[in-house]
């Protein structure tokens, strides 16, 4: 007997409340990235009493496997369960019991959201063909944890991914598919300058790592200016400059951060090596040397457009065509969920979270007081279902 969607949506609604208790639980919970030992045991606990299938991904991720009642595709639905190292300053009954730790990005209600979707796919496993994967990944916050999953081969072969994000700048009720790239890639870059001591009453004595550190910050603003088509976006901005111990002393160290942000695969390479070019030469004008280094955090989150096409048509039968947003702006934010496009067929949608009427869901996210309107997490829920089993032919 085949699964239908009206089957579906009266068991999520009579599910929605479990979410809206697990997703508080899991805000009364967070936990760091690359440090969700607790999460990961919870949620495998839930996947455990749904009956579902589990593996560790890395060391506190985990992936899920419903297999359907016949041969077919194979979709990943993921989840992020990180949370950030920041206060939480809500004032609700569900507020943060670990100090300096909340989730302020929405991470858990994506978890909740997909815990859900996990216990009705389970009791209708055998109503569809093809595999359903449930990525609960952790690490988003710092970009390592989507590349666990990839690089451990845990979406080799995967015909589809799918992925959302709530999303505080969207009026719940409606949902976002937008093709091609929607947010940026995030590079972050390490610049050390070695100079020479001296009296800063001799500074032709000594080799100044501050001065070579102070121009190469400068001339690394021109490279979007003057290198990068006005045609593309990018973005390269520096936030730490450290450098010296002593008014008086020529420092012969300093320390430059800073991040890296495209949109294309090909402006990112381009950007990333003129940053290395200019710091080189820079430094070398200034009698100094660098040692250069750069972490690849995300690359640039791309939509696929027949994919993202789905998206849209899936989600216009949820919410009415003039509820669904094809056009969202780009967002120079990076997520992870990028590592799975690169390598699969995708699309990564957004759920607004916004309450026009209730200013405690409109802050924006990583501000402590981030919070959601809760009738989110099932349309979160149903985007998901919708999705895979329309993906899956099923419906």
């Amino acid at each position: 007997m085949a699964i239908t969607w009206e089957t579906i949506q009266a068991e999520l609604t009579e599910l929605e409340p479990q979410i809206i208790e697990w997703r508080r639980y899991l805000h009364q919970h967070p936990e760091a990235s690359l440090k969700e030992y607790k999460t990961q045991k919870w949620i495998q606990a839930k996947l455990a009493e749904f009956d579902i299938d589990f593996v560790s991904v890395g060391e506190t991720g985990t992936l899920g496997t419903i297999e359907g009642g016949g041969a077919g595709k194979t979709i990943v639905l993921r989840a992020d369960i990180d949370a950030l190292e920041l206060p939480d300053e809500t004032g609700k009954e569900y507020a943060s019991k670990n100090a300096g730790l909340n989730h302020a990005c929405g991470h858990d209600g994506h978890t909740a959201s997909l815990l859900g979707v996990a216990k009705i796919l389970k009791k209708h496993q055998l109503e569809f063909n093809g595999t359903i994967l449930l990525a609960f990944q952790q690490a988003e916050e710092i970009g390592a944890g989507a590349r666990q999953f990839v690089e451990g081969g845990f979406v080799k072969g995967v015909d589809q991914v799918f992925g959302i994000h709530l999303d505080s700048s969207v009026p719940v009720g409606q949902l976002v598919a937008t093709p091609g790239p929607t947010n940026a890639s995030c590079d972050i870059f390490k610049i050390y300058v070695h100079g020479e001591s001296g009296h800063a009453a001799r500074p032709d004595l000594g080799r100044d790592a501050v001065l070579a550190a102070a121009s190469i910050v400068v001339e690394l603003q021109k490279i979007v200016a003057r290198e990068v088509s006005p045609l593309e976006s990018a973005v390269v901005a520096v936030g730490v400059l450290d450098a010296g111990t002593r008014y008086n002393i020529i420092a012969n160290e300093a320390r430059i951060e800073g991040t890296v942000r495209t949109f294309s695969h090909e402006t990112r390479a381009y950007v990333i090596e003129a940053v290395k070019r200019i710091a080189q030469n820079v430094a070398e004008a200034h009698r100094t040397t660098i040692d250069f280094e750069v972490y690849d955090a995300a690359a640039p989150l791309i939509n696929d457009p027949e994919a993202t096409e789905l998206a849209a048509q899936v989600a216009a039968e949820l919410v009415g065509t003039d509820n669904v947003i094809t056009d969202n702006p780009q967002s120079l934010g990076a997520d992870d969920f990028a590592d799975f496009l690169a390598v699969a067929q995708g699309v990564y949608g957004r759920v607004g979270s916004r309450n026009l009427a209730n200013k405690e869901t409109q802050y924006g996210h990583h501000h402590e007081k981030f919070d959601i309107d809760e009738a989110s997490l099932a349309l979160a829920s149903a985007y998901h279902l919708k999705y895979a089993l329309t993906y899956l032919t099923a419906l």
